[in-house]
């Protein structure tokens, strides 16, 4: 990945100070940069966690303070950090998460976010973060995604998934499971699979991605037996992506929907109707390489698809994998995005 001299930084927040976040940024950048990418990079977080953990792991890009009014060229040997509010170091360690770490944490997605809104950051890569803390520092967001959509005031966003080989989008996300059923509507599963065909096209370059939709009951229904959901809510939704021209097909039994014929599944990405219908596969699949991904803001996120894993944070064993594919999946998104863009103007 060659990046253009002017081009704005693809930013990534720290995370949770006392987990794995910023190691894995560290040896993320060090594999990029030892494959020889140009990916112009800069941290939202700690400056003195930063160092302390590039201390403890040797061999990596040495942290330097950053301001997202400087260029990112003098530092690109190093990594630029830039330190938004009050500093945690001395507040947390490794493994030993605070109240005041997931109050930092919530700081660094909010300036990466503002940074992307005004276009002086071309994506936002979001380190992990412990969303029980972040509640009880007063944050009451499920999530990142939807933290995100609030900020940037999206009203229409889903998650979506990304591995080597498969790809799915949650028309449900953070709800219970015995909710799933009555948060199911033709309007929101047809609106997952349009979103999720925009963003194949547009952000990865798929011209007619085929996408397969899953049913919501044992065997998608049995046609009615063992539920109707499908009948009166997913088909139907189906059947009104087709008309809009994408190439949608389903519902497809849940249980066989993710079997790879001939080595390879056959379809570009697939519509999962809750949460662990399709993390379940994803994970088993993919779990080194998955990325997170929000689709529907206006502007590129993704994040490794992880959580803070403080029992093996500051040991130096944390695989950066999955942090390495994100930022890979959000530069190449980042520039299909700014190409489109630089067309329509």
């Amino acid at each position: 990945m060659v990046a253009k001299r002017n081009s704005a930084p693809l930013v990534i927040s720290m995370g949770d100070p006392a987990g794995i976040g910023p190691e894995v940024i560290l040896k993320a950048v060090a594999r990029l940069r030892a494959r020889g990418d140009a990916v112009p990079l800069a941290v939202i977080g700690d400056l003195e966690v930063m160092r302390a953990t590039a201390h403890r792991l040797g061999n990596v890009p040495s942290p330097t303070a950053w301001t997202p009014d400087v260029s990112l060229i003098p530092i690109r040997r190093g990594l630029g950090v830039f330190s938004p509010g009050e500093t945690s170091a001395g507040l947390t360690s490794p493994g030993h998460p605070t109240i005041e770490g997931a109050r930092a944490a919530y700081r660094y997605i909010v300036e990466g976010a503002k940074l992307a809104l005004r276009g002086r950051a071309c994506a936002l890569v979001t380190g992990p973060i412990n969303k029980q803390l972040l509640n009880r520092a007063g944050h009451r967001v499920p999530g990142h995604s939807e933290l995100l959509a609030r900020i940037s005031h999206t009203q229409l966003w889903r998650m979506m998934f990304a591995g080597g080989d498969l790809r799915l989008a949650l028309v449900t996300v953070h709800i219970g499971l015995a909710r799933v059923a009555r948060a199911l509507t033709r309007a929101r599963v047809f609106k997952t699979i349009a979103l999720l065909a925009l963003h194949l096209r547009t952000e990865m370059g798929i011209s007619q991605p085929r996408i397969a939709v899953l049913g919501f009951n044992p065997h998608a229904g049995e046609g009615g037996l063992f539920g109707d959901e499908e009948i009166r809510v997913i088909k139907p939704a189906i059947n009104q992506a087709v008309k809009c021209g994408v190439d949608a097909y389903g519902p497809l039994a849940p249980d066989t929907a993710f079997v790879r014929l001939h080595g390879r599944f056959d379809f570009d990405a697939a519509v999962a109707m809750y949460h662990d219908q399709g993390l379940i596969a994803l994970k088993t699949l993919e779990f080194d390489r998955a990325v997170n991904i929000t689709i529907g803001l206006p502007f590129v996120r993704t994040s490794p698809d992880h959580g803070t894993a403080y029992d093996i944070a500051g040991r130096g064993v944390a695989n950066p994998s999955s942090m390495v594919a994100a930022i890979d999946y959000a530069w190449g998104a980042a520039l299909r995005r700014g190409s489109r863009l630089r067309k329509a103007a």
